[in-house]
């Protein structure tokens, strides 16, 4: 009885959607089982989420110590793999071996992107690359985005994991892109002026990543809104 009461109590989750139309979605979702089938069991999803957190951590570190050792960037796009890896298998694994934990899932992995996506735009915001005050706001807006994202995989069931046909692998492949183009091309000309490509490229996906939540945003309040409209007023007696 005490056992069954538990479990009356324990609160329901209802899995999202999980909606990824990105460029290389079907190709990475392919490549991703494949690896998941073959991976030694005793490799579970807790080492590879934990190898994701930990590959973020040394990419904004690498980063951050661009003053004082100028080809540690170029390490960014070594651990950007290792995060994709990570990142994108430890759900491939817990599903091909019929082992999925949807709440503790859900939570560890979107806490460990937040810590990595700090840890990154930190480590970028000390590396010469990209105005501080740029960074912060690219951060800034990314996580508002993503309290979009979780909100309407609570309300309406959907967790969207790309936009405009790009999701978190192609982002990883143009950040990895930059990186290395930078010590190129570290800056670029606007107006007569020489600006930081990497802040070019942060007020663009500040932007965007703006203009996105704000979309989304208007799209779910309007969906919600007739999914559930207003109830009439009582009649008075």
């Amino acid at each position: 009885m005490p056992a069954m009461a538990a479990a009356a109590a324990e609160p329901t989750f209802r899995e999202s959607r999980r909606e990824l139309t990105s460029i290389l979605a079907p190709i990475e979702r392919r490549c991703l089982i494949w690896m998941a089938e073959r991976l030694p069991l005793a490799i579970n999803s807790d080492h590879l989420t934990g190898l994701a957190l930990v590959s973020l951590l040394a990419a904004g570190a690498c980063y951050a110590l661009a003053p004082v050792w100028p080809a540690a960037p170029a390490l960014v796009a070594v651990c950007l793999a290792v995060n994709w890896f990570g990142d994108s298998l430890d759900g491939t694994v817990a599903r091909v071996r019929r082992q999925p934990r949807p709440r503790y899932g859900f939570y560890v992995d979107h806490v460990v992107d937040a810590i990595g996506a700090a840890a990154l735009l930190g480590g970028l915001a000390f590396s010469g690359f990209m105005t501080p005050v740029i960074a912060l706001a690219l951060l800034s807006a990314y996580f508002l985005l993503c309290v979009e994202v979780f909100l309407a995989s609570q309300t309406i069931g959907t967790f969207t994991m790309s936009y405009f046909r790009i999701g978190p692998t192609e982002l990883r492949i143009l950040l990895s892109i930059g990186t290395l183009a930078v010590y190129t091309h570290p800056s670029t000309v606007i107006a007569g002026h020489a600006v930081r490509v990497f802040d070019v490229g942060g007020v663009i996906g500040a932007c965007g990543l703006v203009g996105t939540f704000l979309r989304a945003a208007f799209v779910h309040t309007r969906l919600l809104s007739r999914a559930e409209p207003r109830p009439a007023a009582p009649q008075a007696a």
